[in-house]
């Protein structure tokens, strides 16, 4: 499963299996992105180390997480979303994460670049 191939699958599961996993971050990481990978969020560029290096820290600070896509398009090598990220904390409590994600395909169907803006909503 590519983002191409299914982008929500893959805006569900991603956060899943980086975020409360086994498995190797990078095996992961990998699974879903290009060598290459570049993500801009909130105008800090984020390259392949740094990612790995803001997913270790996150795996000891969330006790579970879920995914709520409003909106996910393909079109081409070009994909846009809209989703929320709601992640549940060890230490209690709730953090909800607004998205909205711009992105460019590799040839393979994964994740080449993206460009994220967010926010988080207050909790209700």
């Amino acid at each position: 499963m590519t983002p191409r191939a299914d982008l929500t699958s893959y805006l569900i599961r991603y956060p899943q299996e980086a975020g409360l996993g086994d498995e190797d971050p990078a095996t992961v990481l990998d699974r879903y992105h290009t060598p290459d990978y570049e993500l801009v969020n909130d105008g800090v560029p984020l390259d392949r180390q740094r990612l790995l290096e803001h997913i270790r820290p996150a795996r000891k600070r969330a006790a579970g997480l879920r995914v709520e896509v409003q909106q996910a398009l393909v079109d081409g090598d070009q994909l846009a979303a809209r989703y929320h990220l709601v992640t549940e904390l060890r230490k209690g409590g709730t953090i909800t994460t607004e998205i909205y994600m711009f992105g460019e395909l590799a040839a393979d169907g994964r994740l080449r670049r993206a460009v994220q803006a967010t926010r988080i909503l207050p909790s209700t």
